[in-house]
């Protein structure tokens, strides 16, 4: 293969890993906490029973809440809690986490294939030799 096909196909090789290679990083550097609720959207107590359910002690908390045995102690003194002073704030990640399988998947793949060709053009293996004459018998 002359130099110069060989120079473009290796070029275009590492373009195409780094197409993958950056996503594929991007997405595993993520920050952590971006899969909470954002503050502005937390859930009432009572809107978030189908998902989490709060205990203190053996008493589910918005009983407590409701018999008014919750309070707040502020520098004003104590505060008792209503629900609605209650929210709640999910974490979302256990949703996320499957879905990400397979994009960094086939990110990884992408990059795998990429490097082997890669290679094999940096080695010579894909030169092209040519047709070869048929034996005649």
């Amino acid at each position: 293969m002359p130099p110069r096909v060989k120079l473009v196909f290796l070029s275009l090789m590492v373009v195409l890993f780094l197409i993958p290679a950056i996503a594929l990083y991007s997405e595993l550097h993520r920050r952590s906490d971006i899969w909470w609720t954002p503050p502005s959207m937390m859930v009432p107590l009572a809107a978030g029973t189908d998902r989490v359910e709060v205990y203190a002690g053996d008493k589910r908390l918005d009983a407590l809440l409701d018999g008014g045995q919750v309070q707040l102690l502020t520098s004003s003194g104590p505060i008792v809690l209503a629900k609605s002073d209650i929210r709640l704030r999910f974490n979302n990640w256990d949703r996320i986490r499957g879905e990400r399988v397979a994009p960094l998947l086939i990110y990884g793949a992408a990059c795998g294939v990429t490097a082997l060709l890669f290679l094999l053009l940096l080695t010579g293996r894909l030169a092209y030799r040519g047709e070869r004459d048929r034996v005649a018998t």
